[in-house]
């Protein structure tokens, strides 16, 4: 079984992905995917380049994620990945946020034809990159059958699977019919995603699909870090010890933004606090809320006492 850090944009930098690991990755079986990369006004992002190309990145497996609306924004992505000397990309088509799928993005190129072949088109022409493509069901309805006839005539190495469309964002229930028909179709491997919360969450989906590639994660490792090395080791961690863990974590990325950050506690502040947007049921609702309404770091710090 394979474990991959779903991104999250605004949360899981170069940074967070560097102390997280040094937390919980001692075994290096993470696979950690960047946040996407896009192109704006026709230029990618040089933050996101620097995010890919960041030297918190050396000693971890990192994999950059690319969004695209068409074959000329995928085709020079990968050509400036490939100039950064990327040879392991992952393709972004699922992402089901309106900001993206309205211009033609993430979830919105699973029932776009020209999308479709100009995944083809590039990973074809680029034999020496290993791809991996992140999916989603469709847009407004499943759409994944148009695809998957090019995605099996491509070597890939993997496909992971939310099994929702982009109307659905992250709510209402789970499409496993549309999953276990995608499970059936596929002819690379197939990766897992969506709402594993908890150990037993994971472990249910592997004893449902013995053959699974792996399962990804995003929002449940943000609430609980020590998700992923719970599901791994197969060690349940105590609520003292997850606690004291995140704890420790949420440490050593505080100090490295103190370090490095040049704006003040103003900016340190409006960069730590997304750390605990998805770990209400971890820490609890009072220190939760404390910690998000935290307006100086005084108040955080106080907050923070709650835990």
């Amino acid at each position: 079984m394979k474990y991959f850090f779903a991104p999250v944009q605004g949360h899981t930098d170069a940074a967070y992905r560097h102390f997280h690991a040094a937390a919980y990755d001692e075994a290096g079986v993470i696979e950690y995917t960047t946040p996407f990369i896009r192109l704006e006004k026709g230029e990618i992002r040089r933050k996101d380049v620097k995010d890919t190309v960041s030297p918190l990145n050396e000693g971890l497996n990192v994999v950059p994620q690319v969004i695209f609306k068409n074959s000329d924004e995928l085709t020079a992505l990968i050509g400036i990945l490939r100039d950064e000397g990327c040879r392991r990309i992952d393709i972004n088509m699922g992402c089901p946020f309106p900001l993206q799928t309205s211009r033609g993005r993430g979830a919105a190129t699973v029932g776009n034809p020209e999308c479709i072949q100009a995944v083809r088109k590039v990973v074809e022409d680029n034999p020496d990159v290993d791809f991996s493509v992140k999916l989603r069901l469709g847009f407004q309805n499943p759409e994944w059958r148009n695809l998957m006839e090019v995605l099996n005539s491509l070597k890939l190495n993997h496909i992971s699977v939310h099994p929702r469309t982009a109307r659905d964002q992250y709510t209402g229930p789970i499409d496993m019919a549309e999953f276990d028909a995608i499970y059936a179709a596929s002819k690379n491997p197939i990766v897992y995603n969506g709402d594993i919360l908890t150990p037993e969450d994971g472990r249910e989906i592997s004893m449902k699909y013995p053959d699974l590639y792996g399962v990804m994660i995003g929002r449940g490792v943000l609430g609980r870090p020590s998700l992923i090395t719970e599901l791994a080791t197969g060690i349940e961690l105590s609520h003292e010890e997850r606690l004291h863990r995140m704890l420790e974590f949420h440490r050593t990325l505080l100090e490295h933004y103190r370090q490095t950050l040049i704006g003040g506690d103003h900016q340190v502040l409006s960069k730590i606090q997304p750390f605990w947007e998805y770990a209400e049921a971890e820490i609890g609702r009072k220190a939760w809320k404390a910690l998000r309404k935290a307006s100086s770091m005084a108040k955080y710090q106080t907050a923070l006492a709650l835990i």
